[in-house]
C-alpha cells in the first residue's frame, strides 16, 4: 500500500471532534477504501486545551492555523473554522502551496465559491465541501455524480434543521414562535444568536451550492430571495393542516424557461409527500431530474458524527483522486469551468407559485365579493376558501384562502389593493404553497 495522506485539521469543535474520532475508529476500513491510510498528524485551534484533549495520537497541536498550511508535510487541509474571514485567507493559503481542501463551510462557498475554485482549478488541487449542504446527507456527490445523466428540473430542500425543529414544536405543541425558539437554544439546536438559522440564511447558502451544481452556474449568494419563519403564526401551521398541509421553511431552486429560480422562504407542502413529514432536526431534499423522476435524500443535517461522515467521505475523494490526473477529476461545479452557463436567476417577481392568504375583515356582507374581485383583476383565481368563526364579538373574521399559481408580482399587486380595503384589519398574511409533484 502506498504511504498515507497527511491531513492538518483546522478548528475542532463539534465537527472537528467528529472527524477526529470517526477517522480514529474506522481507519482500517477507510484505508481499505482510499486504497492508502488517512492520517491526521497536525490539529490548529485557537483553544490549545481543547486542541490537547482531542490529540491522543501524539498528532502536533498549535493555536496557529497557519502553521498548518505551512507545513510543508501535510496533503490535505481540512477547514472546520467556518465563517467568511480568516477562513477564506487560510483556504486560499493552502490551495496556493498546493494542497487539497476540505471544508462544511457553506457561508464561504456561497459567498467566495467562485473565486476559491477558480484559484483550485489553476493550482491543479481540490476543494471538496460534501459537508457543507445538509450534514452528514450525501446530496453534493449525488448531483455531481449519480444524477450527472440527467437534465436536473428542481431541487427543493428542508435544509436548516433549526428551522424545522423549531415548526415541528409549533405545530405538535400549538405554541408560539417565541418559546420554541427558547426551547431549540436550551436544547442546543439553535446557537445564541440564532438570526442565521430563523431567517433563512443558512438554508439560502446550502440552496446556492446545489443550485450552482445542478445548473452549471456560478455561486451567486446575492441572488437569493431570503424570507425566515420569524414571522409565522401558530394559527397559520393549525390552519394549513386543516386544509392538508404543513409548514416547511424550504430551500428552492428550480430551471424554468426565462432563467434558473433560487428561494428560501416558508411554504405550505401537502401532508401526504414525504417532505411534509420530515420532522426535528431532520433535513431532506429532493431533486427532480427528467431520467430518474425525484429522488429523496434524508438524514441528519447537522452533528459531530453525520457530518464527520461527509468530511471523511471527501478525504477519501481527495486521496483516491491523488493518483487521477487533474484534468479527468470530478469538476467542483460537476461542469467543466469554461461550459458554466450565464443563464440568470430570476427575480422573486417572476417567480409563479400557488399561495395562503389570510386576512382579518368586518365581518359585513359583500367583503368577500370585493376581494375576489381584486383578485380577478391580478388574475388571480382561488382554489379554496375557509371563514372561521369571528375573533372579537363578531366583528373581525378570519378568511383563509388559497389561490391556484400565479406569478409574484400579481400576489404583491393583489395583496396591496386588499390591505388597502377600509374593511381589512392590518396585513394580509402570504405564505407560498410548494406542491413537489410536478
Amino acid at each position: 500500500m502506498m504511504k498515507p495522506i497527511r491531513v492538518g485539521i483546522l478548528g475542532v469543535g463539534t465537527v472537528g471532534g467528529g472527524t477526529y474520532t470517526v477517522l480514529k475508529r474506522n481507519q482500517e476500513e477507510i484505508a481499505r477504501r482510499a486504497g492508502r491510510g488517512i492520517v491526521v498528524t497536525m490539529i490548529a485551534d485557537k483553544d490549545l486545551d481543547r486542541a490537547r484533549s482531542i490529540a491522543e495520537g501524539g498528532e502536533t497541536v498549535t493555536d496557529n492555523a497557519q502553521d498548518v498550511v505551512n507545513n510543508p508535510e501535510i496533503d490535505i487541509i481540512v477547514e472546520l473554522i467556518g465563517g467568511t474571514t480568516i477562513a477564506k485567507d487560510l483556504i486560499l493559503a493552502a490551495i496556493g502551496q498546493g494542497k487539497h481542501v476540505v471544508t462544511a463551510n457553506k457561508a464561504l462557498l456561497a459567498n467566495h465559491g467562485t473565486e476559491i475554485f477558480a484559484a483550485a482549478r489553476e493550482k491543479g488541487v481540490m476543494v471538496a465541501f460534501e459537508a457543507a449542504v445538509a450534514g452528514g446527507i450525501p446530496i453534493i456527490k449525488a448531483l455531481r455524480e449519480s444524477l450527472t445523466a440527467n437534465r436536473i428540473e428542481w431541487i427543493a430542500g428542508i435544509i436548516n434543521g433549526t428551522a424545522n425543529f423549531i415548526l415541528s414544536e409549533m405545530r405538535a405543541k400549538s405554541l408560539p414562535f417565541a418559546p420554541v425558539l427558547e426551547q431549540a437554544q436550551k436544547l442546543g439546536y439553535a446557537e445564541a444568536d440564532p438570526t442565521y438559522d430563523i431567517e433563512g440564511i443558512d438554508a439560502a447558502h446550502k440552496i446556492t451550492i446545489m443550485s450552482a451544481i445542478a445548473f452549471g452556474i456560478p455561486v451567486q449568494f446575492d441572488k437569493v430571495y431570503i424570507e425566515g419563519i420569524t414571522k409565522l403564526t401558530q394559527e397559520d401551521i393549525s390552519y394549513a393542516e386543516e386544509l392538508g398541509y404543513r409548514i416547511k421553511l424550504l430551500g428552492i431552486t428550480r430551471r424554468v424557461e426565462q432563467g434558473i429560480e433560487l428561494r428560501v422562504h416558508p411554504a405550505l407542502v401537502p401532508t401526504s409527500r414525504l417532505m411534509a413529514n420530515v420532522e426535528g432536526v431532520m433535513n431532506a431534499v429532493v431533486v427532480k431530474g427528467d431520467a430518474v423522476g425525484a429522488t429523496l435524500y434524508y438524514g441528519a443535517g447537522a452533528g459531530a458524527e453525520p457530518t464527520a461522515s461527509s468530511v471523511i467521505a471527501d478525504l477519501i475523494d481527495v486521496t483516491r483522486m491523488q493518483t487521477a490526473d487533474p484534468m479527468h477529476r470530478v469538476p467542483t461545479l460537476s461542469f467543466q469551468p469554461d461550459l458554466l452557463s450565464d443563464t440568470p436567476v430570476l427575480p422573486m417577481d417572476a417567480v409563479e407559485s400557488a399561495c395562503y392568504l389570510r386576512l382579518q375583515v368586518i365581518d359585513k356582507p359583500g367583503v368577500l365579493a370585493e376581494i375576489t374581485r381584486l383578485l380577478a383583476e391580478c388574475d388571480i383565481s382561488i382554489s379554496a376558501f375557509i371563514q372561521k368563526e369571528s375573533v372579537d364579538e363578531g366583528k373581525l373574521v378570519n378568511i383563509i384562502l388559497l389561490t391556484h399559481r400565479t406569478t409574484e408580482k400579481n400576489t404583491n399587486t393583489a395583496i396591496q389593493s386588499i390591505e388597502a380595503l377600509p374593511v381589512v384589519m392590518g396585513k394580509v398574511t402570504r405564505i407560498r404553497i410548494e406542491e413537489l409533484n410536478d
